[in-house]
């Protein structure tokens, strides 16, 4: 799980000069976009149904952001659909310089608090401080799920592996140690936006397992 610790890392914009005269607002806005570019190149552990590779974090934003668009009709609340778009777009930003903190891996979660929490600090700095603001306000309302909006973003970012993984007849289940059990608590946060889809969520779990793509917790060994 590479990241970057080191906060003298040259950003992406250093080698990109822009037009003499830009403004300093829209200097600092284009600096913060181009350094996000370095999202492409994060791979989850997620394995794509279309090819052969794993899923980088800009491909899992990008299908976040559809997932919304398509499925907000099964929110328990209403949610502003708009609210939900910019909370899952924003989300793993961080994670250019936190790196991606993979579900099943307990150790690598005991630091990701904080790892994430000076990734943000960092990389939110970019921006115009307005924005800056602004932004580290939404990523905070994703991490601590207390608005409709974010509960459902979550949902999305819990249920779009979860898919990807179903699809590929088990993918990051078969990592071993894994279990049927240890899917469905990672899961559950899906129930707390959508019954409707913490029921599919389910199921899909539930005809892995009994496909033997994620075994049960009394079959493991």
């Amino acid at each position: 799980m590479p990241h970057d610790d080191d906060n003298e890392t040259p950003l992406l914009a250093d080698a990109v000069r822009q037009p003499d005269g830009t403004p300093e607002r829209l200097r600092r806005q284009i600096e913060f976009i181009i350094e996000a570019d370095r999202l492409k190149n994060v791979f989850r552990r997620s394995p794509l149904l279309s090819a052969d590779r794993r899923e980088n974090d800009a491909e899992h934003s990008w299908h976040l952001a559809l997932m919304t668009l398509v499925l907000t009709e099964y929110a328990d609340e209403p949610v502003d659909t708009g609210k939900v778009l910019a909370l899952v777009v924003v989300h793993d930003l961080v994670e250019i310089y936190a790196g991606d903190t993979f579900l099943y891996d307990t150790a690598a979660a005991a630091d990701q608090e904080e790892r994430e929490q000076q990734a943000a600090d960092k990389l939110f700095a970019l921006l115009p401080d307005d924005q800056r603001e602004h932004f580290r306000a939404l990523w905070d309302e994703f991490e601590a799920r207390v608005t409709p909006e974010a509960r459902f973003a979550k949902a999305m970012d819990r249920l779009q592996p979860l898919l990807l993984n179903y699809g590929n007849r088990g993918g990051t289940w078969r990592t071993p140690g894994v279990t049927e059990d240890d899917v469905l608590a990672r899961k559950s946060v899906i129930k707390d936006a959508s019954a409707d889809l913490w029921r599919y969520a389910q199921d899909l779990i539930h005809t892995g397992a009994a496909n033997g793509w994620v075994p049960r917790a009394d079959s493991r060994s």
